[in-house]
């Protein structure tokens, strides 16, 4: 046993754990209301799985929008797939939960960034929009009955839904 406790990796299961149970609902149920999700995660982590065209356009990270058009949604315990249109072009991508950097569901200001302080010490971030900053190329996703989601929301409107909600550091709880 342990000389002390790591909350700080406690709350980064805690936290990946709360996706994957808002996916897996989301996967049997379909989103409810106006939700929608911003997900960045990091293209070259072991076991995210995705089209080479892809990889190359996003050689860091990428963020895709699930909101108007997705489909075969499945979860398990390590990670998700989903299938998105790119252009008119289906693909099927695979996002181990470890590989997330932001998960932020701007239709009730809520969000999450990750951050790896060093490899396998992963520290967490409660954050708003403010400061889980989405990348200025998103992924566009598009749903064939709204021809509009290349620009809708557009990020400007984001993060300014977003610049009120709370931001908690788990670096005030360390020693």
């Amino acid at each position: 046993m342990s000389d002390t406790i790591d909350y700080g990796n406690l709350m980064h299961d805690a936290m990946r754990d709360l996706i994957r149970k808002v996916l897996i609902d989301v996967s049997t149920a379909g989103l409810p209301g106006e939700h929608h999700f911003f997900i960045n995660f990091d293209t070259h982590h072991d076991g995210v799985e995705l089209a080479d065209w892809m990889r190359d356009r996003f050689p860091e990270d990428m963020t895709i929008v699930l909101q108007h058009w997705f489909e075969n949604l499945s979860v398990d315990a390590d990670g998700f797939g989903v299938t998105l249109n790119f252009g008119d072009s289906p693909e099927t991508l695979y996002v181990p939960f470890d590989a997330i950097n932001t998960f932020v569901d701007p239709s009730v200001e809520f969000g999450l960034r990750f951050e790896v302080e060093a490899p396998h010490h992963p520290d967490l971030h409660l954050a708003s929009e403010k400061d889980a900053k989405l990348p200025e190329e998103a992924a566009p996703v598009e749903d064939p009955e709204h021809k509009a989601t290349k620009s809708d929301p557009e990020p400007e409107k984001v993060s300014k839904a977003h610049q009120d909600a709370e931001v908690v550091s788990l670096d005030s709880f360390r020693k």
